[in-house]
């Protein structure tokens, strides 16, 4: 049975560092849209103050949480303290998102709206209807995109942008997967989730979404991250993945 709008309890997580510039506009955005979004922000130790902004607002906004962390952990280790947390809170969808505007807060409705018409992982997808970038060099739009060609020749899961950070996940399908066994901590973090949902059989939705490069902030991309990315997922296809006990 599918559950109303209404009886949802959706819960947002950002991952931040120095994103000074960023920080209250999103909280505002969030907070202001048709449906009700809580919000989480994991803050790994922002020297520009961050955290404290997300302090401040959290006077104005009921829904807005934050965890503080000591140090850059990693991506993939933030948005698994998040679904642990969420989980523990009972909220019904969790969802992934950037904090430097290059996602657009008005689809986190989109990605809510599939979810609750039955998708237990929904993706903000850039290349399921073409390629949907603005602002991005063409030599980081092929390299983005050959990512997903990559992995989908690898792996063989019929997902358009494997690398998407804008991401929808209910609650049953987190509940179902080992998340002590993740492995990888950076973007290809991103595409381990998905193959792993994707492995044990839960529906995947893509819903076209265009993507804005960052204007505020720096990006957090690096050589390391990519080529954890590149070995991991030449892994994935030989792991078995099993549900939860």
């Amino acid at each position: 049975m599918l559950k109303s709008h209404n009886f949802m309890k959706n819960l947002v997580i950002i991952p931040t560092y120095n994103e000074i510039d960023n920080i209250r506009p999103m909280i505002d955005k969030v907070f202001s849209l048709s449906e009700p979004f809580d919000l989480l922000i994991i803050d790994d130790g922002s020297p520009d103050g961050t955290a404290q902004v997300v302090k401040e607002q959290q006077s104005r906004y009921s829904g807005l949480h934050l965890i503080e962390r000591s140090g850059k952990l990693g991506l993939g280790t933030a948005y698994l303290t998040g679904f642990r947390w969420a989980l523990e809170q009972g909220y019904d969808y969790i969802f992934e998102m950037d904090c430097d505007f290059s996602h657009n807060p008005d689809d986190l409705v989109r990605l809510s709206q599939a979810a609750v018409q039955g998708a237990d992982l929904v993706i903000g997808s850039r290349y399921v209807t073409g390629v949907n970038v603005v602002n991005w060099p063409m030599q980081r739009v092929l390299m983005s995109y050959y990512a997903s060609v990559f992995v989908r020749t690898v792996t063989r899961m019929p997902v358009r942008d494997a690398t998407a950070g804008f991401v929808c996940y209910s609650a049953e399908l987190l509940r179902h997967m080992d998340l002590d066994r993740v492995q990888m901590r950076g973007y290809g973090f991103q595409v381990e989730m998905k193959f792993t949902a994707w492995k044990l059989g839960f529906r995947v939705k893509e819903v076209p979404i265009i993507f804005t490069e960052r204007t505020q902030g720096a990006s957090k991309m690096s050589g390391g991250i990519f080529r954890e990315a590149f070995f991991g997922v030449l892994g994935l296809r030989f792991r078995k993945i099993k549900a939860k006990a």
